[in-house]
């Protein structure tokens, strides 16, 4: 695995989901400690799971103190941006691309991150634990923060959200012979990005099982 392309995106993912867990929390009205809490938990919650399914024990959240202090600072610095911003209130539909943003930027990156560790531990086939690595890694973060917030965890119902993880892991893990695993890394990045963005964009959902009651009347 190269380590520093990991390091990378561990970063970036870290900070993004720190962001998008604090504004749940602000929007939940919770306290300085609950933002803290939900930042941290949205940014190291995914990742830890991975490790334990990787057999990584303890987790690397829990040996290395940096996603943590890094979580815990984007969540001070969020929370005095929102408490001390010196222009009129920003308007709701600005929050929502902002959460969007930071909540996309942190689905690709540990989407890599756990493929990149699935790829390390070379057991079984070379497509499931990557694949499957990547998805929780990218989404375990935001489903334990949904939860926390006392809401339906979004990816279970709300527009491309774990698919966009899922393909960009899928074909990025079908180009590992054909390519290095920092171009394999990036693919991946840009896939998620474009297929989350445009889902927002164009209003994509996945299939919604429902009665048209009203057809049949």
């Amino acid at each position: 695995m190269d380590s520093l392309t990991w390091v990378i995106f561990d970063i970036m993912g870290t900070i993004a989901f720190a962001v998008s867990g604090a504004m749940v929390a602000i929007q939940r009205r919770m306290d300085i400690f609950g933002i803290i809490v939900l930042a941290a938990l949205t940014a190291v919650g995914g990742g830890m799971v991975r490790d334990v399914l990787a057999g990584i024990t303890p987790p690397m959240a829990l040996c290395n103190v940096t996603d943590f202090m890094l979580s815990i600072i984007i969540a001070l610095l969020v929370s005095m941006a929102y408490t001390f911003w010196p222009y009129p209130p920003l308007n709701k539909n600005f929050m929502l691309w902002l959460y969007n943003m930071f909540d996309t930027v942190g689905l690709a990156s540990f989407t890599i991150t756990g493929m990149l560790t699935g790829l390390s531990r070379e057991a079984g086939n070379p497509y499931v634990m990557p694949v499957l690595l990547g998805v929780i890694t990218a989404v375990g973060g935001g489903i334990l923060r949904d939860l926390m917030a006392h809401r339906m965890p979004a990816v279970l119902y709300k527009e491309i959200y774990a698919t966009a993880a899922l393909f960009g892991a899928v074909v990025s893990c079908s180009l590992q012979n054909y390519v290095d695993l920092v171009t394999m890394a990036w693919i991946c990045f840009v896939l998620v990005i474009l297929l989350r963005f445009s889902a927002l964009h164009f209003g994509w959902h996945l299939f919604h099982p429902r009665a048209d009651w009203h057809k049949r009347r």
